[in-house]
């Protein structure tokens, strides 16, 4: 029995999220269905992020377990040939069989872009959140500071959430701007559900002067998801990297896409 990593990025526009659900319209499915085609055996897949509907990756992970043996590139190309345009295998690698896709990750990397301009562009359409408002970038990136650490995140969970735990270790937040694109980059050791949209719906808030720099401070305190900001849109909202420490993955390039994605 191999286990098997494979590196997946996807448009999540027309999928329900990652995981299996019974319209079998999810990436999850979607990739199930193309490896048992590739294989002639069905399989089941483990990933690194459970993303929502409409959320999108670039370096999302799965691993599985086969007794079929294939080529790494065999991989790549064979699965493809079964998948539509809006999911693509990135890379294959044979691993360790204590490796485990979710379990093994010490780290999560997400950014969220932000299109900043007065009136909406069609082409970003589901790629990216829309704020027509000025955002002021630097207030946002220093008010985003206050979240680095372990804290609480229960203002900024989904009622839905069904973590054991809301704290979390955040290690880094980015905040850049390319022209009209503002990047929200963060990682940490793990997200809750909804998390990183629910911090951007408050750092918008920051940007757009509703709300005091202090204000992400108050969300840490209080610890009460309905004092938090709406939460904000899944469109612009993208799984950038996975971190396994001691495991030699291949790294997707996360630039050449009319802007460059921020290393984080």
């Amino acid at each position: 029995m191999a286990r098997v990593a494979l590196g997946i990025s996807y448009d999540g526009r027309p999928w329900q999220g990652w995981q299996t659900q019974p319209s079998r319209q999810t990436v999850q499915d979607t990739l199930e269905q193309a490896i048992a085609a590739f294989l002639t055996v069905p399989v089941h897949t483990i990933c690194a992020g459970r993303t929502d509907t409409g959320v999108h990756a670039l370096g999302q992970v799965v691993h599985l377990d086969t007794l079929i043996e294939r080529s790494e590139e065999s991989w790549v190309r064979g699965v493809n040939a079964y998948l539509p345009d809006t999911v693509c295998v990135q890379w294959a690698k044979v691993v360790d069989e204590n490796f485990h896709a979710r379990f093994s990750a010490t780290s999560r990397a997400y950014t969220y872009v932000i299109l900043n301009t007065r009136v909406r562009q069609p082409l970003w359409a589901g790629r990216a959140g829309w704020v027509f408002q000025p955002l002021n970038a630097l207030a946002m990136h220093e008010a985003a500071q206050k979240l680095i650490g372990e804290h609480d995140f229960s203002s900024f969970r989904s009622s839905q959430c069904q973590a054991k735990s809301p704290v979390r270790t955040m290690t880094e937040i980015t905040m850049t701007q390319q022209d009209q694109l503002i990047f929200i980059s963060l990682r940490a050791n793990a997200f809750l559900h909804h998390m990183v949209r629910n911090i951007v719906g408050a750092l918008v808030q920051i940007g757009q002067g509703r709300e005091m720099l202090g204000y992400l401070d108050y969300l840490l305190d209080v610890r009460d998801r309905t004092q938090g900001a709406p939460t904000f849109a899944p469109d612009g909202l993208y799984l950038t990297d996975v971190t396994y420490p001691g495991v030699d993955l291949p790294k997707v390039v996360t630039s050449g896409f009319g802007f460059n994605f921020p290393a984080i």
